[in-house]
């Protein structure tokens, strides 16, 4: 069986991405290449007066060094390359320079992690604060500058021995998300690896969670057409926030499953496909409520997540893991809804947003048992439906949503006045006029539901006659 409780255990592991400073494979990357090849006259800084001596013969050697010498450099004399290259962050402003200083920060970083003790410690002794230098140059216009930035500061703040501040992570985040935002943003994949690893710290994902983050990661997945490396990035970011019971039972309240389902039915990559079934399977196992289990194995069936692992059973894959994984997903999920009733099968349909007409909803014994029910949690499935009828421009959701609100005043006797007052009866009746047949029909039998005193009676004249093909001849007939 295929070990899902590992964050490492996933294909494309963070740590293998980002080897290989040289190795181009984002436009971040590409582009540090050239950088990297534009060498600096150090000496021009020097005579203009805009570094001072003790910087310019440190930066001098350390830019002519081979790899070996360089090592030995931050070995003997680590806090005079902090104190240079802030020195010169800080007085450099010509974009290209500061690109190279940049980059060559990241390299070192990226050659030893444990160099960014170096930063911290530098700052400590000196009272300041290792983020302010960094946090400031993202607010320069160059998208090189602070993309570059941007890394070093995932990386001091995922891999130092002392976590980022509060505020300051707050700041960084919120900046991280409104580049998932940005529309046009060539360098997503780069906020995206980014965010992989901050949320690979625990006490950075609730903080990501609390400025908004899951809802921008689902944006991104549905309202555009995000490319699988997109995809895989921000999936392993949802993935990395299940790891957290208390997160993972809030996560579907910003519609990941469902969301999750349809990249799982559209996806024909491998690795794409291994990450949402395991994304999927820490939201049934990481929870410790077991009614918030029941609703996200309620959520999945909602929306066919056993269908697409039975066809993804019968796919040929070279990796054993991911037909463990299937499997493994499978079972877990058929257990958990051997016991569901129809009424949580309902109330997670309600929630999903994703109405059909499922037997449910035609079921008049359904309705005799549960009508009371949706008064529960000051009526939360009620004020979805209406939300619906509000919302949503789907003809299937509005019929299915009509017939469910007048269902509900048929068999409780004080449903009209709760309808009333949910603003439900005045958006039904403005569907009277719909241009779609089906829900003009679901909306008048719905206000004759909410107008007349004596259903019973109403129903029985509805059933002697048949329902017309075109139910604009009903609109008509009892408008």
């Amino acid at each position: 069986m295929a070990n899902l409780g590992t964050i490492g255990s996933v294909i494309g592991n963070i740590d293998d991405l980002e080897k290989g400073a040289q190795v181009a494979t984002s436009l971040l990357q590409q582009r540090a290449n050239d950088v990297r090849s534009n060498r600096v006259n150090w000496q021009s800084y020097l005579q203009g007066q805009m570094i001072s001596h003790e910087d310019f013969q440190f930066i001098s050697k350390f830019d002519n060094a081979n790899s070996e010498v360089k090592n030995a450099i931050l070995m003997d004399n680590p806090q005079q390359f902090a104190k240079t290259m802030f020195s010169l962050m800080n007085r450099i402003a010509k974009d290209q320079t500061l690109q190279y200083i940049l980059t060559m920060l990241d390299d070192v970083l990226q050659d030893d992690k444990g160099r960014v003790e170096i930063f911290k410690e530098y700052s400590r002794k000196n009272k300041e604060s290792v983020w302010v230098p960094f946090l400031h140059l993202l607010n320069r216009d160059d998208r090189f500058i602070v993309n570059q930035t941007s890394r070093i500061i995932a990386k001091i703040a995922c891999w130092g021995k002392e976590l980022m501040g509060l505020e300051d992570l707050k700041f960084y985040l919120n900046w991280l998300k409104d580049q998932l935002r940005l529309p046009g943003n060539e360098y997503m994949q780069t906020a995206a690896r980014c965010l992989q690893m901050m949320l690979r710290i625990d006490k950075y994902r609730q903080v990501f969670v609390d400025v908004d983050g899951i809802s921008t990661i689902v944006m991104v997945l549905v309202g555009s057409k995000a490319g699988f490396q997109i995809q895989y990035q921000l999936i392993f970011c949802l993935w990395c926030l299940t790891f957290n019971p208390f997160l993972a039972e809030k996560m579907n309240k910003f519609q990941v499953i469902p969301t999750l389902a349809d990249i799982l039915s559209e996806t024909v990559k491998e690795k794409l496909s291994q990450l949402v079934c395991n994304t999927l399977y820490n939201l049934l196992e990481k929870p410790e409520e077991k009614e918030v289990v029941t609703d996200h194995a309620l959520s999945m069936v909602q929306c066919k997540v056993i269908k697409q692992l039975e066809l993804l059973d019968s796919r040929k894959f070279d990796d054993q893991d991911i037909v463990d994984d299937i499997e493994f997903l499978s079972e877990k999920l058929q257990s958990s809804i051997q016991d569901l009733s129809s009424f949580d099968e309902y109330t997670t349909e309600v929630k999903s947003g994703r109405l059909e007409w499922s037997p449910v909803h035609k079921s008049d014994r359904f309705w005799r048992e549960n009508c009371i029910r949706l008064n529960e949690k000051n009526y939360e499935l009620l004020k979805i439906l209406v939300k619906l009828l509000e919302s949503s421009k789907d003809p299937l959701i509005l019929s299915v949503a009509a017939h469910d609100l007048g269902e509900y005043v048929r068999h409780y006797p004080r449903g009209k006045n709760v309808i009333e007052q949910l603003g439900g009866k005045q958006l039904v009746m403005q569907y009277l006029s719909h241009e779609d047949p089906n829900v003009r029909f679901e909306a008048l039998i719905a206000v004759q539901k909410l107008m007349v005193h004596n259903w019973e009676y109403l129903g029985r004249q509805l059933e002697a006659s048949d329902k017309p093909k075109d139910s604009t001849q009903l609109v008509s007939a009892k408008a």
